[in-house]
């Protein structure tokens, strides 16, 4: 009996009939499909025939029996009349621990000519609900990034999930480098979403290395990919890490970037017909964001966690535009790269006043905290005078919090000083830091 009810179960999933219907009309990336209607549903697979070869498509959009799809690759040879069959319901993986060390695409395809992939058992839906609220486990323990100023400023805990806010040409892909090779994790998943082509085998051979990828998957759908399959990109990431949360692993997801999953999401809103909202985003980017994210964190108790740290690239350098302050408000935490202190030649250009962990104080100890805090007062009080000492209208000895801040203010900043290739130590750092609120150590950077 048990043996004919799993055969049961596994017919109903099954098909009981193979559909095909016909393209009616292509206008740009949507494709429409009519002879679908009551067998297509959202998020459907359907394979189009067209004199180039199968395409693989999506359906993003049901209108009066018409299927509105979009394609994962480019439309070439598709026309009027070609056959559309509906192959599958939504995508899946297979994930196994024979993928650390691989490059893979949107789709969990490998990208990296190592040959197949290792499947697991497992099937796992790459658009997943994250664990219920109510049953997730707690942020953890603080976990050592080997980033000087995020340690000491902006710290981050197990199952935390950071932003990283940033224009173009700030440092920002090589901070996520350094955090990649040097955070303390199990699994190191990597999404790059709309990435420079150019710029993936940098990432990869340079600034990962041989001995960050043999711990890491990275999944890459480059900046000419249709917005299906960057959409597609991060929704695979996160599945990806959720696969190691779920063996008991401490997982530490990289997406780079929010905002690229958020164009490709505003393309295919007003590709089906949505109407455009603030700065033309779609209202369904601003349902996904919140989806997408809370995918990570801790897992139930017994699992391990998602540490997740995304990189929001910032509108023309404001901050408050429609996707950074939505994904700020989702996040546990901001980090602020700016690009006024990489224009004075301080890397990585984290701005640390404005940027903030939502688990301080409780993921420091007392002494390191109330260090933290001193250090804030006296980068604030330089930030305040900074202009008025440049320019000679203050006077020393009027005030002297502001005298304390001048002369302590620049060795602070010097201490944040980091090159790619130098590791920190929280605990050195710390020590460091310390001397120098104190003025112990005239040589403690």
């Amino acid at each position: 009996m048990p043996s004919l009810a799993a055969a049961a179960a596994g017919l109903r999933t099954l098909m009981p009939d193979q559909r095909y219907g016909r393209v009616v009309s292509v206008r740009g990336a949507l494709i429409e499909v009519d002879g679908l209607a009551g067998a297509a549903r959202i998020g459907s697979r359907i394979t189009l025939r067209s004199h180039a070869g199968a395409i693989d498509a999506e359906v993003i959009g049901l209108d009066h029996g018409i299927a509105h799809c979009m394609p994962f690759h480019e439309p070439e040879g598709i026309a009027s009349g070609s056959r559309a069959e509906l192959t599958a319901g939504q995508l899946d993986l297979r994930v196994s621990p024979g993928w650390l060390g691989r490059v893979v695409d949107g789709l969990g395809r490998p990208v990296d000519g190592k040959g197949p992939l290792p499947q697991g058992p497992e099937r796992r839906r790459i658009k997943a609900a994250p664990p219920p609220a109510s049953s997730r486990a707690r942020v953890g323990t603080r976990i050592e990034t080997g980033v000087r100023a995020l340690d000491l400023f902006a710290p981050l805990c197990r199952g935390q999930r950071l932003g990283l806010f940033a224009g173009s040409g700030v440092g920002k892909s090589t901070l996520l480098s350094m955090l990649a090779r040097w955070s303390e994790c199990d699994v190191a998943v990597i999404g790059l979403i709309g990435e420079r082509g150019r710029e993936v085998q940098e990432f990869i051979e340079d600034d990962l290395g041989e001995e960050g990828l043999a711990r890491s998957v990275v999944v890459v759908a480059t900046s000419d990919e249709p917005a299906l399959l960057r959409r597609q990109a991060a929704w695979t990431t996160l599945a990806v890490a959720e696969h190691f949360r779920d063996a008991g692993l401490d997982v530490l997801c990289l997406m780079d970037s929010v905002t690229r999953f958020a164009m490709a999401q505003r393309e295919i809103g007003l590709a089906a017909g949505e109407p455009p909202a603030t700065k033309g985003y779609t209202p369904t980017v601003f349902a996904e964001l919140p989806r997408l994210l809370e995918r990570a964190g801790p897992g139930l108790p017994g699992q391990g966690a998602i540490t997740g740290l995304f990189t929001v690239l910032v509108d023309g350098d404001d901050h408050n535009e429609p996707i950074a302050d939505a994904v700020r408000g989702i996040l546990d935490g901001h980090v602020v790269i700016s690009r006024q202190i990489a224009e004075r030649g301080r890397y990585p250009a984290i701005d640390v006043l404005r940027s903030v962990s939502r688990t301080l104080p409780h993921c420091l100890d007392p002494e390191d905290n109330a260090t933290r805090l001193a250090a804030r007062r006296e980068l604030a009080t330089w930030k305040d005078m900074e202009e008025m000492v440049r320019l000679g209208a203050y006077r020393p000895g009027a005030s002297p919090e502001v005298d304390r801040a001048v002369g302590i203010a620049p060795r602070i900043e010097e201490l944040l000083q980091q090159d790619r290739h130098d590791r920190s130590f929280a605990a050195r750092d710390f020590a460091a830091l310390n001397a120098i609120l104190e003025g112990t150590d005239e040589d403690a950077l």
